[in-house]
């Protein structure tokens, strides 16, 4: 026998205050982090064409751009860096006087409270654009893990407030963990990018770091589109090492990934929402094909139901300001 009409779900529809009541995900600024492309020099802001409102900042700029995202509310930053030079095994990479280190320096005296993340991943500095060195040209998984450990004991050494490994080399976690817990930054977390995958939505966010392999591509490391069960592997494999939090990458065509990791594990979780996922919502909307911030707050909204604590994304600082300004 039909519950109908003793059942109306409508009736909490009806009346935006009841939605309000309702509703079972909310997006709030502590939400994200908002990633950032660091270079050299003085006076450069120059904006990624695939991006718009996102640019390669000097560190002069750089002071300008962390003092909005803290007063937004935001509480972290991701670092990425584009070195002066690169070379075979990305050298600057971890050099104290580093882009990316220099950078956490300036934004630890302009906004001390803003929690600075920083990538760990070779391909912004080496000249062939893989994530870590090769032999006989492929990416020499266990030689890369000794690089990328030095880089984060840089990084952290400068005062990075966490680390986040992308290269997806084995043992990467491990690789850093010990090597931090060696220094004395037994306090310091990880976050893992644990099922990156082998996606077509990183194109433009190449275009803002330079990071696009000479010859190649990356499918020899990074996760297969079509796999869900290895990425169940490889997020366990990286909290038995040590990661504070998981990461899925992408987010937007990845969200079963997401709920079934975060069901499984229970683990903090983060997803990074894409520069490809940023770009093709800004290209929509610029041409008004869609409503720009709807679709935006659509698509945070599913990665945060989906299980995600932690959203990585380029909307970061307009859906702060969205939340301050309240529904449309």
């Amino acid at each position: 026998m039909s519950s109908f009409p003793k059942t109306r779900l409508r009736r909490l529809r009806r009346l935006p205050a009841l939605r309000r009541m309702a509703r079972e995900t909310s997006l709030s600024v502590s939400d994200f982090i908002y990633p950032m492309f660091v270079t050299h020099g003085r006076d450069v802001r120059t904006p990624v064409e695939p991006m718009p409102g996102i640019y390669q900042l000097s560190l002069d700029h750089l002071i300008e751009e962390v003092g909005e995202v803290a007063a937004l509310g935001i509480p972290a930053v991701l670092l990425f860096g584009i070195p002066a030079t690169k070379d075979p095994e990305g050298a600057e990479a971890y050099e104290a006087g580093g882009i990316v280190q220099e950078a956490i320096r300036v934004i630890k005296q302009t906004a001390p409270e803003l929690m600075v993340v920083t990538d760990v991943c070779l391909c912004e500095y080496t000249d062939h654009g893989h994530c870590g060195v090769l032999s006989d040209g492929h990416v020499d998984n266990d030689a890369t893990l000794e690089l990328l450990a030095r880089m984060a004991q840089c990084q952290v050494d400068a005062g990075a407030d966490m680390v986040a490994p992308s290269a997806m080399m084995d043992g990467q976690v491990g690789a850093i963990r010990e090597a931090l817990d060696d220094k004395g930054f037994v306090d310091t977390p990880i976050m893992s990018y644990s099922a990156k995958y082998a996606s077509g939505f990183y194109g433009p966010f190449r275009v803002a770091a330079g990071s696009e392999p000479r010859f190649g591509d990356r499918s020899g490391y990074q996760m297969d589109p079509a796999n869900s069960d290895e990425a169940m592997r490889e997020i366990a494999a990286d909290i038995d090492e040590g990661a504070d939090i998981v990461m899925v990458k992408p987010a937007l065509a990845y969200l079963d990934v997401i709920s079934t990791a975060k069901k499984a594990f229970g683990h903090p979780m983060a997803a990074y929402n894409v520069s490809g996922e940023y770009a093709m919502v800004k290209a929509a909307a610029e041409n008004e094909w869609i409503d720009g911030r709807r679709v935006t707050t659509e698509i945070l909204t599913s990665i945060k139901r989906a299980g995600a604590d932690v959203i990585i994304s380029y909307h970061a600082k307009e859906i702060a300001r969205w939340l301050v300004d309240g529904p449309q």
